[in-house]
């Protein structure tokens, strides 16, 4: 007979697993804390055997209370929908797993203001610390950010004037590499299309980075736009106009982002433009799709899980060592090339 489902199941408790081992609950605390040294093999076969056949699990939220962590790490993300998102919160699950943390990932949903909320939010949840993907920079996202008694670390984000852990891309250099790549490959007319850059350091990294590159190269015409998505309509009227300003010249378009580039691809199909023969076309972020669409597309690739993973470590670091001072991680871009810029 199958037991009731109302009726409520027994927990084995660390007194079960004493009992089971012949040990004191001193010893079995020294087990689950992992110092293993100061048991005997023996001591130590036995407790685990015992844990295992009692199917004994801790109350995470007793010993919490008890040693003053609840080995939970706050993600606060900008947009779950976002590729690199996706590919950071790979990074920093596996990492925290690895690490014996457990990640409460809350998404923002590009709203600033909503990210205040998480962070006030994940304040009363005790979690060990956050790792912040900001949907932007502002002041009210500041003061709430200076009002946190949580260590932090920022993910891919900058703050002028705000010393913090911070992990992420070396926009510039990233953006460099793109930039010279087109130039060697004998585009004269670039388009760089960005969502809005004001509260995103890494969006304005790469749009001054475009222009200051122009700058070195002033027979290269270039231009710029921010575009707020989705923005199917205004997209393929930016690259219309770039390219009947432009006739007769070789042109590439960048999208500055995953999000970006898919937007774009779509509007060069219905524009009947073919990258790699009528256009040239260049992502930030290496998309999956990136390499089976048409000839492929040339892609500066970011290594965001290893990103996420190190964000993760970083915090742990500052866990351990509050008074370090903080320190930024920057990652190297990574130039794809496909057929899409070598016409």
């Amino acid at each position: 007979m199958s037991e009731p489902a109302n009726r409520k199941r027994s927990y084995a408790t660390i007194r079960d697993v004493a009992a089971r081992a012949k040990a004191g609950k001193t010893s079995i605390s020294r087990y689950l804390n992992g110092e293993f040294h100061l048991l005997s093999d023996d001591l130590r076969q036995r407790i685990e055997n015992a844990i295992q056949e009692l199917e004994y699990r801790p109350n995470q939220m007793a010993r919490s209370l008890k040693y003053g962590r609840t080995r939970l790490i706050g993600l606060i993300i900008a947009d779950i929908s976002n590729p690199f998102s996706v590919e950071v919160l790979k990074g920093v699950e596996a990492e925290s797993i690895k690490q014996g943390f457990m990640t409460v990932v809350c998404n923002a949903r590009n709203s600033i203001e909503l990210e205040c909320e998480f962070l006030n939010l994940l304040n009363g949840y005790r979690v060990d610390g956050l790792i912040i993907n900001s949907a932007g920079i502002n002041a009210h996202f500041l003061q709430a950010l200076k009002a946190t008694t949580l260590p932090f670390v920022l993910l891919d984000r900058k703050i002028d004037d705000f010393p913090c852990d911070m992990v992420g891309l070396d926009n510039p250099q990233a953006a460099q590499l793109a930039t010279n790549h087109l130039i060697e490959q004998g585009f004269e007319a670039l388009l760089f299309l960005t969502e809005p850059v004001r509260y995103i350091s890494a969006r304005q990294e790469r749009l001054h980075t475009f222009h200051h590159m122009l700058e070195q190269h002033p027979h290269i015409k270039g231009e710029s736009h921010e575009v707020v998505l989705p923005a199917p309509d205004e997209i393929e009227r930016l690259i219309a106009e770039f390219c009947a300003s432009h006739r007769g010249m070789r042109k590439a378009v960048i999208a500055a982002n995953g999000v970006l580039t898919l937007q774009v691809a779509q509007a060069l199909s219905r524009l009947g433009l073919n990258w790699g023969s009528d256009i040239g076309f260049l992502s930030f972020d290496n998309l999956e799709w990136a390499a089976l669409a048409g000839k492929g597309i040339t892609s500066v690739s970011q290594p965001t899980s290893e990103m996420g993973r190190k964000a993760v470590t970083c915090l742990l670091e500052k866990l351990d060592k509050p008074d370090h001072p903080p320190a930024q991680y920057l990652f190297n871009g990574e130039l794809i090339i496909r057929g899409s810029t070598t016409l």
